[in-house]
């Protein structure tokens, strides 16, 4: 690794840690036993309803882990993004443009789990907990790691759609511009590639990478008008499978083309063959910092397991409410 790459990662390893002082005395709040007494079934729980849901409905792990991330990264993991614009005097989150693909079974795992722990334990368990429980339990589900999570969120007693802007990464991000997004929430380069590698499952829509594949408009762009950095052969598929997405905005491509209903390492590997679909995945490639992780997660599926597995840990803590700070709300689409 050169001596550019090493100051690179280790300043915004340092922003990364500058953003969040209270990172370390939020999760020492949290703890894996903390319903043990008050709710001691409700990782059964959880666990048990979103497996009957996501047999149901094989979209609810991808879409549950982009809502937890979604959830997180805005106001903290205080499930603020739950709140339905029926039940909320002001716009809430979930009504902010980016929000409004994120697809409604995710929504629905969250609420049944929640019917389920009420019925088990009153006014006890948070949504922002259930959400945290539940999208570790999709992603083992899917074949990927499964690892402990601390509890003990509250419920945010506001919802905003206009905190929203700002912090959710576009999908023609450049990865310089992630890692500084990303740092700001107290998550380093290598954290922020392995929570990429939840890209391994789930899908897009046309409307998001269609300047990749129809006029390119960027570096190298010619007579074949698609991004050069895509897989020719993929690319000329792209463009026959998304022909009239403007008329029909709900046609979508997976984010893995070769095993999109594994979590597994072959996104990364994906990547460098030209085969990853948003401008943002393919930037992780292109940029030094974030290439070496790529490269390394491609290579051993153990170390992208372990380290998705922490990074889902501390992705948990960013922004939580704890005590006084926030409400177990009764039902998760509305504001106690």
């Amino acid at each position: 690794m050169g001596t550019l790459l090493r100051r690179v990662l280790l300043s915004l390893a340092l922003l990364a840690a500058a953003a969040t002082p209270g990172a370390a005395a939020a999760a020492a709040r949290l703890s894996t036993s903390y319903y043990s007494r008050s709710c001691p079934r409700v990782e059964q729980i959880v666990s048990d309803v979103v497996a009957a849901k996501q047999q149901a409905n094989p979209s609810t792990a991808a879409g549950t882990l982009r809502l937890f991330f979604h959830d997180c990264f805005v106001s903290g993991c205080d499930a603020s993004v739950l709140v339905s614009p029926l039940s909320s005097d002001r716009t809430p989150e979930r009504a902010a443009e980016i929000n409004l693909s994120l697809p409604g079974d995710a929504f629905d795992a969250v609420a049944r789990a929640k019917a389920a722990l009420e019925a088990a334990c009153p006014g006890t368990v948070s949504c922002a907990d259930i959400l945290a429980l539940a999208a570790r339990d999709l992603v083992g589900i899917l074949g990927g790691p499964r690892f402990p999570v601390f509890l003990g969120r509250r419920d945010a007693r506001r919802s905003d759609a206009r905190d929203v802007e700002g912090n959710l990464p576009r999908t023609n991000m450049s990865a310089r511009a992630m890692t500084v997004l990303f740092a700001r929430k107290g998550i380093t380069p290598q954290e922020m590639v392995a929570l990429a590698g939840a890209h391994t499952v789930g899908f897009s829509h046309c409307s998001e990478f269609a300047h990749r594949v129809y006029n390119y408009k960027g570096k190298g762009g010619g007579a074949s008008g698609h991004d050069p950095s895509l897989n020719p052969e993929f690319a000329r598929a792209l463009q026959s499978s998304c022909a009239g997405y403007e008329s029909n905005p709900d046609i979508s491509i997976f984010n893995d083309i070769v095993t999109p209903r594994d979590f597994d390492e072959l996104y990364f590997k994906n990547l460098p063959r030209g085969l990853g679909l948003l401008a943002s995945d393919a930037a992780l490639w292109e940029y030094p910092p974030t290439k070496v992780f790529v490269q390394q997660y491609a290579d051993n599926r153990t170390a992208f397991f372990q380290d998705f597995a922490r990074a889902m840990q501390k992705l948990g803590t960013v922004g939580v409410k704890t005590g006084r700070q926030g409400v177990v709300r009764r039902q998760c689409d509305i504001l106690d």
